[in-house]
């Protein structure tokens, strides 16, 4: 017997229905932590400058390495300040947004997952939103002037695709920090106490991501292309607006595919996440 008239458009609403009601829950708990946090707003403002300070340290590192080297495997420091600025930015959003995804294991230990069950509300809204840290935004603002130094000081003949390029790589690259957070959070529900696997992909591939790729080795390169495919926040975009040769000899149209890969890690992360999720057992507790 064939599926009834109008099923696919009755599913599709549905999952619409969900993504507005996850939004809103998302909105709805991060703004209750938000208004706790400001609570203590002296305490707040020395959090976010403690997280601006802390991320600043990278690029200090940066800096005295360009007081004893003019370039870096070919690379000045303003080229470098791009790959840096861009991929910190966006990691910050992404840390923003979706920071919260490793806690998972612990709630998975230690069976306070199924509070979030009961609720009518989809769990990675909850999930997510939990302990929204707006201090975070010291890192997104120590990353976003990182990058603006490196925009003014750059010697690049701007166009209109060059310039379109900045957003879009900060936009996309955040979306595919963000997945690899859902799809990290997805692993833990397996492995329970994996937060450190999944940092090493989040707060490790922002590391990686700060210099040209260049100088990995190729295996690494091809690994955080074609498998986690980090290299689309930044390194193949930003090579595009440098004009520098790209790695592993790939095309340049592949530096507008950063939208198209952030669609594709949501959609791999969404589905690892509905099979984490209805693989869970509760504990009992």
């Amino acid at each position: 017997m064939g599926a009834p008239v109008g099923g696919g458009a009755a599913v599709a609403f549905d999952e619409r229905r969900r993504l507005v009601e996850g939004v809103r829950a998302y909105g709805l708990i991060a703004a209750m932590w938000l208004r706790s946090t400001m609570a203590y707003r002296a305490s707040f403002a020395m959090t976010v400058f403690g997280n601006f300070a802390a991320t600043a340290f990278d690029f200090v590192a940066i800096l005295l390495m360009f007081s004893h080297v003019d370039v870096l495997d070919g690379y000045s420091l303003p080229e470098i300040a791009l790959l840096y600025g861009a991929s910190g930015t966006a990691f910050g959003l992404a840390d923003l947004v979706m920071g919260s995804m490793d806690r998972l294991g612990r709630r998975v230990r230690d069976g306070t997952l199924d509070t979030l069950l009961v609720r009518p509300v989809p769990v990675l809204a909850q999930v997510a939103a939990d302990r929204f840290a707006p201090h975070r935004l010291g890192r997104i603002t120590q990353g976003a002037l990182v990058l603006g130094y490196a925009l003014v000081v750059l010697e690049v003949e701007w166009t209109p695709l060059k310039t379109a390029m900045i957003p879009l790589m900060l936009l996309s690259g955040a979306a595919i920090f963000a997945a690899v957070f859902v799809a990290g959070a997805a692993f833990q529900f397996v492995a329970q106490d994996a937060s450190e696997v999944q940092n090493s992909f989040t707060y490790g591939g922002n590391t990686l991501l700060q210099y040209p790729p260049s100088i990995f080795a190729k295996d690494l390169v091809r690994g955080v292309t074609f498998v986690v495919p980090l290299a689309f926040v930044n390194w193949l975009p930003a090579l595009y607006v440098l004009g520098r040769e790209y790695p592993l000899g790939l095309p340049e149209w592949v530096a507008f595919l950063p939208p198209v890969v952030a669609a594709v890690c949501w959609a791999g992360a969404g589905l690892a996440w509905r099979k984490g999720l209805r693989a869970y057992r509760s504990t009992g507790s």
